[in-house]
């Protein structure tokens, strides 16, 4: 399993608008793509994703840009990821149990469940207010 591209994209862009900006600061759509290597027409999908799910807000305008709505300290790794690429599963046995005939006896899917639980445990345990502090001190080291 790989995260998607816009799945990656969006990381990043919470990722910018988390790392050393005021909270509520809007910042323009054209500075986060250049900033974060992301090409502004896969941006403006990759914003209007995390803007439905609540994240952040688009602003129009000779002003406008991206804004980030929650708290970085409360917004983890996993609700960004799952925003654009929906919930976490490792296989079709879990997504779907009924999919697989073995899957009520099946010694692996067990292991399945627990990896998925566990990953998505991690992503969760991760939030954008720590990866932004480590971003912005991984720039400032020298290299």
């Amino acid at each position: 399993m790989m995260l998607t591209r816009g799945g990656e994209y969006a990381v990043r862009c919470v990722l910018y608008l988390a790392a050393g900006r005021e909270t509520g600061q809007v910042v323009s759509k054209k500075e986060v793509a250049r900033a974060m290597n992301i090409p502004e027409s896969f941006m403006a999908k990759v914003a209007q994703t995390l803007s439905r799910a609540g994240i952040i807000q688009i602003t129009q305008g000779a002003r406008g840009g991206y804004r980030l709505l929650k708290d970085p300290a409360a917004l983890s790794l996993l609700q960004v990821v799952e925003a654009v690429d929906g919930e976490i599963y490792l296989n079709e046995c879990i997504m779907s149990p009924e999919s697989c005939r073995r899957s009520p006896f099946c010694g692996v899917h067990r292991i399945w469940e627990t990896a998925r639980q566990r990953m998505r445990q991690t992503l969760d345990e991760a939030d954008f207010a720590t990866l932004a502090r480590e971003e912005i001190c991984g720039r400032q080291r020298p290299g």
